[in-house]
Protein backbone atom coordinates (compact mmCIF):
# COMPACT_ATOMS: atom_id res chain seq x y z
CA UNK A 1 0.00 0.00 0.00
CA UNK A 2 2.96 2.30 1.00
CA UNK A 3 4.42 1.52 -2.21
CA UNK A 4 1.09 2.26 -4.29
CA UNK A 5 0.89 6.03 -2.37
CA UNK A 6 4.48 6.23 -3.15
CA UNK A 7 4.09 5.46 -6.87
CA UNK A 8 1.12 7.74 -7.22
CA UNK A 9 2.68 10.44 -5.65
CA UNK A 10 5.34 10.66 -7.39
CA UNK A 11 3.49 10.26 -10.76
CA UNK A 12 1.39 13.30 -9.87
CA UNK A 13 4.81 15.05 -8.78
CA UNK A 14 6.61 14.51 -12.66
CA UNK A 15 3.45 16.09 -14.32
CA UNK A 16 3.54 18.91 -12.45
CA UNK A 17 7.02 19.48 -12.55
CA UNK A 18 7.36 18.66 -16.60
CA UNK A 19 4.04 21.07 -16.78
CA UNK A 20 6.47 23.69 -14.95
CA UNK A 21 8.98 22.83 -17.31
CA UNK A 22 7.12 23.41 -20.50
CA UNK A 23 5.62 26.78 -18.79
CA UNK A 24 8.72 28.06 -18.58
CA UNK A 25 10.22 27.10 -21.97
CA UNK A 26 7.51 28.19 -23.57
CA UNK A 27 8.03 31.74 -21.20
CA UNK A 28 11.59 32.04 -22.34
CA UNK A 29 10.87 31.15 -26.50
CA UNK A 30 8.45 33.71 -25.94
CA UNK A 31 10.60 36.31 -24.85
CA UNK A 32 13.11 35.26 -27.62
CA UNK A 33 10.76 36.12 -30.32
CA UNK A 34 9.96 39.48 -28.64
CA UNK A 35 13.59 40.41 -28.24
CA UNK A 36 14.47 39.26 -32.07
CA UNK A 37 11.16 41.14 -32.98
CA UNK A 38 12.28 44.14 -31.16
CA UNK A 39 16.15 44.01 -32.78
CA UNK A 40 14.79 43.94 -35.96
CA UNK A 41 12.63 46.70 -35.68
CA UNK A 42 15.21 48.67 -34.23
CA UNK A 43 17.32 48.03 -37.24
CA UNK A 44 14.86 48.40 -39.81
CA UNK A 45 14.66 51.93 -38.33
CA UNK A 46 17.67 52.59 -38.07
CA UNK A 47 18.16 51.87 -41.82
CA UNK A 48 15.54 53.90 -42.84
CA UNK A 49 17.50 57.09 -40.75
CA UNK A 50 20.64 56.34 -42.43
CA UNK A 51 19.35 55.91 -45.99
CA UNK A 52 17.54 59.51 -45.18
CA UNK A 53 20.68 61.09 -43.59
CA UNK A 54 23.14 59.71 -46.57
CA UNK A 55 20.26 61.12 -48.83
CA UNK A 56 20.42 64.50 -47.30
CA UNK A 57 23.82 64.72 -46.93
CA UNK A 58 24.47 63.67 -50.70
CA UNK A 59 21.41 65.21 -52.94
CA UNK A 60 22.96 65.12 -55.63
CA UNK A 61 23.16 61.34 -56.02
CA UNK A 62 19.65 61.43 -55.47
CA UNK A 63 19.11 63.82 -58.19
CA UNK A 64 18.03 66.22 -55.98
Amino acid sequence: MVALVTAVLLYSAGFVFLYGVIRLAVRHGIQDVNRIRHDELLAERRAELQERTFIQDNAYLAGG
